[in-house]
């Protein structure tokens, strides 16, 4: 056998691994990212005897001007005709997000809601090295430009009606029952103060035993969920992870750019602290950064949760 020969097996080999990286890129860029889709689940989380309440978790649109598709998705949600809406921050990914945002939240006017902040909804993307979310959680850049922030929080409170939930409370009136509600502000970049929530849930005012308790933060870090169970909250929110965006496929998230275990980086599980368990959806977003245009293995999602009265 010659040399030449040799080197067959070898190349066909490396053929087979190109196509296929190829193929996977090919996917992720050009297809699995407009590939929305509404993840629906359940969970027993209101007090007994509770009427169930359908929730509409939306996270990570990293909204740029030009995503029409991803602006037409977003506002068809409104035909799922929620209860209460909760968004879970990193709504901009550019300095004219907000023009994007408008267009695909307009049909949701009206129906209750409450949010919290992602950095992406106080700084700009700027393009990074996505093999350094494999040493751990991204860090902060101080050199990244201003968002209009101030114009996101004066639409979703006044345009759209929903409660601004950064290191506060608030109590949320759907339709004739009330939903009491806690969040922090980003907790990936320490802007979360945990140490101001006991009184502002305190500030709500005396607390049925029938009204849930629900706790809303960007990215789930291990502290502020332990907290959010620890002040009593029924059932967690949280986003910021993509659910891995670049994923394994029938295996999973390789990093959720936080501390939380990679088997709860995406979707409905328990978060366990002490003597309670607490069910936590962490959505997988339905956006990526202008400079990260790919999706593999964990399509774009809202989800619909329907929140049932435990036993």
């Amino acid at each position: 056998m010659n040399a030449s020969t040799q080197r067959h097996p070898a190349l066909t080999t490396l053929g087979v691994v190109g196509a296929v990286g190829l193929g996977a890129a090919v996917w992720g860029i050009g297809i699995e990212r407009y590939l929305f889709t509404v993840r629906a689940a359940s969970a027993a989380a209101l007090p007994p005897g509770s009427a169930p309440l359908r929730v509409l978790h939306i996270s990570d649109a990293h909204m740029a001007p030009w995503q029409h598709r991803k602006q037409q998705w977003l506002a068809s949600l409104a035909e799922l005709e929620p209860d209460l809406i909760i968004n879970t921050g990193d709504n901009l990914g550019h300095r004219d997000g907000l023009d994007g945002i408008r267009r695909a939240f307009a049909p949701l006017a009206g129906i209750p809601g409450v949010f919290v902040h992602g950095s992406n909804d106080v700084t700009a993307p700027t393009p990074r090295n996505p093999l350094k979310y494999f040493a751990g959680p991204s860090k902060k850049h101080s050199d990244k430009p201003l968002l209009d922030t101030a114009g996101l929080d004066r639409y979703l409170t006044d345009a759209l009606g929903w409660h601004d939930l950064n290191n506060t409370a608030a109590r949320v009136q759907v339709g004739t029952r009330t939903i009491d509600t806690f969040g922090v502000n980003d907790a990936h970049r320490n802007w979360d103060d945990l140490d101001a929530l006991p009184d502002a849930i305190a500030g709500l005012g005396e607390r049925d035993a029938a009204t849930p308790l629900l706790g809303v933060t960007h990215a789930p870090y291990q502290r502020v969920l332990n907290t959010f169970s620890y002040l009593g909250a029924d059932a967690i929110f949280g986003g910021h992870t993509h659910g891995g965006q670049v994923c394994v496929p029938f295996y999973g998230a390789v990093v959720a750019n936080c501390d939380i275990p990679l088997k709860q980086a995406k979707g409905l599980s328990t978060w366990s602290y002490g003597d309670r368990e607490v069910p936590l959806n962490v959505s997988a977003g339905c956006g990526h950064s202008i400079y990260a245009p790919v999706r593999f293995a964990c399509r774009p999602e809202a989800t619909l949760l329907t929140l049932t009265a435990r036993d």
